[in-house]
Parts: structure tokens; sequence; C-alpha cells
């Protein structure tokens, strides 16, 4: 691209008069009067004589959108020398145009005072209609229009058009007919006007009429006519036909191209974007212009294209658009997607001048790469903020987890005045669905309701999907149900579904799916599909998955990456590594996450060596790892049959000189466990105590549980101090506070931290397994007699704990954290979830088949040394798949040597 650029930059050239010659009063009438957004449609010039690029594989299937149409600016016209008004009456529509200019209503209204007083001229009335609408005076744009006696085409055109860009599509049509009705034959100008008011309205069928009438007259040789209808497809979805225009255009202007060039970038045919680029070069010579280079680096930011986004930038330069506003907001959002702040930053500390949108973009990019607080700098500098600039920082704070951040900044608009639209509202229900808190989410779902009445349909999924976060899942039912069928779309049936999962209740979300698939209007798209498989993946649910892995097959999904993903990610998290495998190497192609996935796949199953031979793939094939990638990577050396910690050592040390990956304290914790699990705690403490930043408190937990692991009892002391004083109102900090009292016999001290728990609010999430069976979620708490076979399931666990007593295993009561007597020590472990489940699957699942267990915290020690007997007692495999990874237990051993 960068040798074309350089080939083909070609001066500006001169173009010349229109094919359709008409008078220079008409042209010039025409001109002056008709409303703003249309102009680069009505050039009076016509391009040089047009080469069209040849029908191939480029304009196959070319997605449209609407090119963007600037406004037409008033040009004065010569008086028709016939008439005999004074001079001064030429000075009216100069003056009418400063009225404009300065958004002066009584100014217009005083020379519309003084026109009255002169003999009617239609050219002066068609002058003042125009400054009215550019005014947005539509009552007083008609009464002029009313009061002339003679309109011709002008006139009609110019409130055609004024309706139109106002929004008033459907008197525009009337007035349109009306004038047809009057005998007056419309110009290439009215089409255009017309159009307008078919894109505004996204009339379709009109647009076919206009078509089909400008066949017949002869109007397709007008290039900014075409522009218009292909404006017009490419706004209602009609790709083929802007194509077939474009190609059978006998001219063609910047405008032509850029509107395809546009609709390919909008559909994401980037490479046909470019490849239409260097053809607009090499053939025609056009001079781009700053929409074309706006439209290109859009491409080049949704493929993270970061070498033809460099040559756009060079060459916008070398064409003198240095300066341009536009073309330098539209660098910056580029190099913002392409996570190039330091770019983004030059950019706009050498812009001369800067609006209120290059501020916001600056948010934007500060907010994607997580620099929050720089974001909210820019905010505070801005010399002045709109209701965009605020939804910007909004936006921000919801994206990076900043919840009660963007509470506060709602809180702000609210005292301030802030205009609140459509999006805000989404925002700050978003915001909520972050911080989870019920009392909360209730006042601003009442704030929502009672402030806005009619809420479009993202602001009520948003409602739905913060319902759900907050654990309000009745109220969630209820919005769900009162939405008309065909607006219980995709989103907020995965919204529901996900929101059962999240709340334990696994039953419903699949209730729901089997209900959606039946639905007349279902609409299960790739979003909804890999939310659903994801579920499947979480409670483990392999036939259902499959079905839906089906699903995708039939309707043609697969390719879609995101899907894929979610099928690798379903099966080894249903402890199917083998077809997790098949399903990656099937995709058509590959990004970051579905390595990631594959890695995670072995990490889970606790393959390191298998990883490991991952990322070695990923090298070859030249993928450049993200920050997950190296967390995965320093994890599977835990998990290695061998000590390979001096790897992970130089992996580690590697990242920012080799990856430009700044090691993060999720970095920092991984390391932490390697080298706690492989026995090198005082080396783990060291790296903690030299970071480069304040080591939060996942870094101690890492450390305090590799001091578990070891019985390294002085050590654990400490992380457990630092942990106490970083997150003293964290709920899992008084869940860390009472059982460390509990394991050192101070049950008083225990229980009175627990009290203070229940006082405050704050929940331990109960511990629960769960078994599939035929299909079905068997939940199970710690003694749990809920089940309808509760008695039989009690019974073989008393049975199976009696045989292991015997075959040699001994309660360990030291994970009892209650003070209470030995033998109900010994009966609160018996009676874990895990074990409830662990004899379910015995009862249920056919002999030769694993049991396969889901837990959603860690697996007891105890609930593991048991589990070992009953492999070797039962002759049957266990797998147990808890919130650290898979346990296989077979014949008394565990595949995760050394667990407890």
């Amino acid at each position: 691209m960068a040798a074309l650029i350089h080939q083909y930059h070609h001066p500006a050239t001169t173009l010349s008069a229109s094919s359709q010659p008409q008078s220079r009063h008409q042209v010039s009438n025409s001109i002056a009067l008709l409303p703003p957004q249309v102009s680069s449609y009505l050039s009076i010039s016509k391009p040089p004589t047009s080469l069209s690029p040849p029908k191939g594989p480029l304009f196959s299937n070319p997605p449209v959108v609407l090119s963007k149409l600037p406004s037409f600016q008033p040009i004065l016209t010569p008086k028709p020398p016939e008439t005999s008004q004074t001079s001064s009456n030429h000075e009216f529509p100069h003056l009418l145009r400063l009225s404009v200019y300065y958004t002066d209503v009584q100014f217009n209204k005083m020379f519309h005072a003084s026109i009255l007083k002169i003999e009617e001229d239609t050219y002066l009335f068609n002058a003042l209609i125009a400054s009215y609408l550019r005014l947005g005076q539509i009552n007083h744009a008609h009464k002029v229009f009313r009061t002339l006696s003679s309109p011709d085409v002008v006139s009609y055109t110019a409130m055609i058009s004024g309706l139109a860009k106002l929004n008033h599509e459907i008197e525009a049509v009337r007035l349109f007919f009306e004038m047809k009705c009057s005998g007056i034959e419309p110009n290439g100008y009215t089409f255009v006007a017309l159009l307008t008011a078919c894109m505004r309205s996204l009339d379709l069928e009109l647009g076919f009429q206009v078509h089909a009438f400008l066949i017949k007259t002869g109007y397709l040789d007008c290039t900014y006519v075409v522009n218009a209808l292909m404006g017009l497809y490419s706004k209602c979805g009609y790709l083929d036909f802007v194509i077939d225009l474009f190609d059978d255009m006998p001219k063609r202007d910047v405008v032509s191209w850029n509107t395809v060039i546009s609709c390919l970038v909008n559909e994401r045919m980037y490479d046909k974007a470019f490849e239409l680029f260097r053809i607009m070069l090499r053939h025609n010579g056009f001079r781009v212009d700053s929409f074309t280079l706006s439209s290109l680096l859009a491409a080049c930011a949704g493929c993270l294209a970061m070498g033809e986004g460099r040559e756009i930038h060079a060459y916008a330069y070398k064409i003198g658009y240095e300066s341009n506003m536009s073309v330098n907001n539209t660098l910056i959002e580029f190099y913002s997607k392409c996570r190039s702040v330091k770019n983004a930053v030059t950019l706009f500390e050498r812009m001369p001048v800067k609006d209120i949108f290059t501020w916001t973009e600056m948010i934007t990019a500060y907010m994607g790469c997580g620099r929050v607080d720089l974001a909210v700098d820019i905010f505070d500098k801005m010399p002045e903020k709109n209701c965009v600039s605020y939804n910007a920082l909004f936006a921000g704070f919801c994206q990076n987890g900043e919840g009660f951040r963007a509470l506060g900044l709602f809180c702000r608009m609210v005292e301030e005045g802030i205009e609140l639209n459509d999006f805000t509202l989404t925002s700050v229900v978003n915001a909520c669905g972050l911080i989870m808190d019920c009392k909360i989410s209730e006042q601003v779902h009442g704030f929502v309701l009672k402030s806005y009445f009619d809420l479009d349909d993202c602001t009520e999924s948003a409602l739905l999907d913060m319902c759900t976060r907050c654990g309000r899942m009745d109220d969630a039912e209820k919005i769900f149900n009162q939405l008309p069928l065909n607006q219980s779309n995709s989103i907020n049936y995965t919204s529901l579904i996900c929101g059962y999962a999240r709340n334990a209740q696994p039953e419903k979300a699949i209730s729901l799916v089997c209900q959606w698939q039946n639905e007349e209007y279902n609409c299960m798209d790739e979003v909804a599909l890999a939310s659903v498989l994801g579920i499947c993946g979480a409670l483990g649910l392999q036939k259902f998955g499959e079905q839906i892995h089906c699903y995708a097959l039939k309707h043609d999904f697969l390719s879609d990456i995101s899907v894929g993903n979610a099928i690798i990610s379903m099966y080894f998290k249903c402890d199917d590594m083998e077809k997790a495998i098949k399903g990656f190497n099937i995709m058509p192609a590959h990004d970051t996450i579905s390595w990631n996935s594959l890695l995670t796949g072995h990490i889970l199953h606790r393959e390191g060596e298998e990883a490991l031979a991952v990322w070695g793939k990923m090298q070859k094939a030249g993928v450049q790892p993200d920050t997950i990638t190296c967390v995965l990577i320093i994890s599977a050396y835990q998990h290695t049959n061998s000590n390979l910690v001096s790897h992970c050592r130089d992996f580690f040390l590697s990242m920012k000189s080799i990856y430009h990956i700044e090691p993060n304290s999720e970095h920092y914790t991984c390391m932490v466990i390697v080298l706690g699990y492989w026995g090198l705690l005082e080396e783990a403490e060291d790296i903690i105590n030299t970071m480069p930043f304040e080591p939060n408190a996942s870094v101690w937990r890492a450390l305090l549980d590799s001091c578990r692991l070891h019985l390294n009892a002085t050590m654990g002391k400490r992380a457990a101090k630092k942990i106490l004083a970083m997150e003293p109102q964290d709920p899992s900090t008084y869940i860390l506070k009472s059982n460390l009292y509990s394991a050192s016999g101070r049950w008083h001290c225990s229980e009175l931290v627990r009290e203070d728990m229940r006082e405050k609010g704050f929940q331990k999430i109960p511990g629960r397994s769960w078994i599939v069976h035929h299909n079905e979620v068997h939940s199970f708490f710690a003694r749990d007699r809920s089940h309808s076979q509760s008695k039989d399931i009690y019974s073989a666990l008393g049975i199976l704990f009696f045989e292991c007593s015997k075959a040699g295993y001994v309660p360990d009561t030291s994970f009892v954290l209650h003070d209470v007597e030995e033998h109900h020590k010994k009966n609160f472990l018996l009676y874990h979830s895990g074990k409830l489940a662990a004899t379910f699957g015995l009862l249920t699942t056919l002999p030769g088949k694993p049991v396969r267990v889901m837990k959603n915290i860690l697996l007891c020690g105890d609930c593991h040394t048991f589990l070992k007997y009953v492999s070797t007692l039962t002759k049957r495999e266990i797998h147990v798949r808890d919130a650290s990874g898979f346990h296989y237990f077979s014949n008394g051993k565990c595949s995760c040597k050394d667990y407890w």
C-alpha cells in the first residue's frame, strides 16, 4: 500500500461541468436554495473520464454504509437581468446567509419583513425559505413557501430537502407528490432531497419507485443522484444494489468511491476496502478527502492493522491533512484501538486546535488501556464538556470495573443537570450490575422507571441483566415476561439464562434454553450460543453442550471465532480434552483467545507439558501472546512432572523485553504460586517484597496457600497479617480471620468475627457440589437432605465410610472449623457436599464409567483423602473438578500430587 500511495499520489484535478447543462441562473438558484447535509451529492462539477474497476472478487458481496452527506452551501446567484429591483435587493441573500451563520432567527425575521415590502421575487423568497430551514424554523419556512404565488422547482426542492433533514420525512414526501400534481417536473436536486427523506425513514419501497423513475427519466447518468441512491441502498443493507450502481456509473466522483469504501469497512471487509482504495488511486487519480482517510483509518482500527494505519497517517500528512481535525481525531481513535496510546498522546499534544471530540477520544484511549486516572485528568481539563464526554468517562469506568466511581459520576450528572440519554441510563444500570448491590440497584431501577417511561430495548436489557447480577431473579423474570415475544431477543434470553446459572439455578437455565429453541421468535445468535456453551461448560452438561454444538453446525455458526472458542472451553470443562483439541483443530481461523482456551484446558487438567507444547506451537505460528497468555504459561510450570522453575523464571523475565508485556499483579501471583508449589517459599516471599508496585492481597494469598501446603506456619502468619491489613472489609478476609482463630482453638474470637459478618450482611459462598445424570443437574450442599434419594445416598455413604475406615481412612477433623465435640466434627466431615455428590454418582452411573463431580470451591483435604479410598474400594474412577482444576482418583491415587 505504501508503494501505491507514493506512486499514484496526484494533485487534485479540476472537474468539468455537468453533462446536463442548465442555465447559469438555474444552476446557481438550485444550489443556493437546497438544504444542508447533501452538498457532496450536489457538486456542479464532474470527475474526469471514469475507469471502472473490473468486476471480480472485490465486489462479490460488498458491504454498504451510508456515506456522510455534507451540507449545501448557499451560493448567491446573479439577479436575472429582466428584473428591475434596486441594487439593495442583491444584498438580501448575503444578509440572510449572515443570519444563518450567526444562528440569529430575529435577524432573519427582520430581513423577512424588509423583503415583504418589495415586489414578490421568487429568487429572494427561495433564499428566505432556505435560511429559515437552515435555522430549523420549519413553520416560518412553510409560511413563506405558501405565500408564493408561483413556487418553482427550487422552492419545492428547498422545502423537501429541509423537511427531510429536520426529521419531517413524511411531509417531505407529500410535498414531492404535491409538486408533481402541480405540473412542476423535479430536477436532480429534487431527487436527492427525496432520497434523503427515504434514507432517514428507511422507506425502501418508495426508494425502489424513485429508482425506477430515475431510470425512466435518465437521471442515472447524474453522478450526485446515483450517489444519493447508493446511500439509500447502503443504509437499508442492499449491498449488491450498491455495487451494481457503482459498477454501472458512467462517471464517478470521490463521494462515489467513499460510499463503497465505507460500506466495505462497516461490513468488516477491510482487505477489499484497501484494495478499492488502491484502485481509486491507480485509475482516476482522485485526490482523496478527509472522509476517505477516516474510513481507511477505521478499517485499520477494525483489523488492528498498525502498518497500514501508519502508511495512511503518512499519506494524510503528505497531501496536507496534518492539521485536519477530523482526520486527527480518527487517528487518535485508530492508535487507541491498536493499544498504541503513546502515539495517540503525541498526536493529541501536537494538535494546534482541539474540539470536544478530540478530548473525548483521548478519554476513550486512556480508558481502553486501563489508565483510569489519566482519563479523569483529561476530562477535568476539558474546556467544554457535553453529554458525550460524560458518557465516555462513564463507559470507561464500567469497562474497567469501577462501578462505584461510575455511580458517583452519575450522581454528579444529575446534580449538574447534564443531559441523560439512553446510553447514560444503560451505563448506570451496568454499573449497578458491576457492584452487585441489591439495594443500590433497586434505587437506580426506581429512578430509571420514574424518570423515563418509554425505555429503549438496550436499557430494558440492561435492567434485566442488572437484576440477575444483583440476585434479583424474581424481578428479572418479571422484566423478561413483560417484554413482547419479538422483543425477548437474544440478549434478554442470554442474560436470564446466565443469571440462572450465576444464581445456582441451573435447572431453570437449561429449561429456558429448551424453551427458547422451541420459540417462534428463536433468534439465537453467536453471542447467545457462546453464552449457552459457557453455561454447559460451567455446569458440566456435556450432552446438552453437544446439542448446542450441533445447532451451531446446522446454522453455520462454526465459522464464528467466538463460538469456536466457546466450544473448546465447553469440552475441556466437561473433562473431554480430546474433543476440545479437535474443536480447536477444525476452526477455520484462530485468535489469541483460541490459543488461550486450549492452554487453559491443559492447565485445568494439570497437563503442564502439554500446555507448554501448545505455547511452542504459538511461537512457531507467530502468535503474539497477551497478558492472559503469559499468566497461563507461568501457571503451566506448576503442573509439569519435573521441576522447571528455572525456565519459568526465564519466561517471566522475558515478558517485557521480548513480548513488550509489563508483568502485573496477576503474573506475580502466578509466579509466587509456582515457586511455592515447588517449595521455594523464601524466594516467593522475596519476589513479593521486591515487586515494582505495592503487592495486593491476592499475591499474599498465593503465598499463604503455599505455606499451608508445605506446613510453614511462621511465614503463613506473616502472609495472613498482610491480607488482614490490606482488605479489612472484604468478606473473604473475614472468613480467613475466622478460620485462623478456629485453627488455633480461639473459638470465641472466631464466632465474634462471624457475628460481625452477619451484622454487615456479608455471606460466605456456600460449598456446593453437583453431578449430571440424564442431562439433569443434581446439586448437594453440606448435610443436605433435600434430594429425593437422600435416604439411599446417606445409607450408601455410611457403608462407604465404614469400609474406608477399615482400610485405613481416618477423618481429618482439622478441616472442621467449628467449636463442637470430636464426634460431631466427624459427622460434619462425613456429610460434605463432595462426598454426597460422589456417592450419588456411584449409585446412578453405569459400572465402568467414571463418576464426574463438580464443585464451586476447593475440595477439602479430608474429602480428597476419602475419595482416594473410595476409588480403591469401588474400583471406579472418580473425576472431580473444583476451583483449582481436575482431580482424577483411581486405585487410591490422585493426579494432583501433594494437593494437601
